[in-house]
């Protein structure tokens, strides 16, 4: 069987809108602790995600932008705030990466 885990680092670096603690932020899936995602502080994964190096540089933009890792850790796609979880062309990347050896 595949499996996905989706995850969440809040930020409250984008019109502040993640101003909760961790313990008020009720999702349903591993939550990390608020980290920063831009700027000086910025935290090493995004650091990577988004660096000179990543297939897909550049900052994060807004909160809900989302990032598809393999299983090997290759980041696969990256998609901006405006697309929808449910959105075909996330769910196809999704379900690419699931069927992948």
């Amino acid at each position: 069987m595949h499996s996905l885990t989706p995850f969440s680092a809040p930020c409250n670096q984008f019109g502040a809108q993640e101003p909760g603690t961790a313990a008020e932020i009720k999702v349903t899936f591993p939550l990390f602790d608020k980290i920063d995602v831009i700027g000086e502080r910025r935290h090493p994964l995004y650091a990577q995600l988004t660096g000179k190096t990543s297939p897909y540089p550049g900052d994060v933009k807004w909160n809900f932008a989302k990032f598809l890792v393999g299983r090997d850790g290759t980041l696969l796609h990256r998609f901006d705030a405006g697309v929808e979880p449910d959105a075909d062309e996330l769910v196809r990347a999704v379900e690419a990466a699931l069927a992948a050896k």
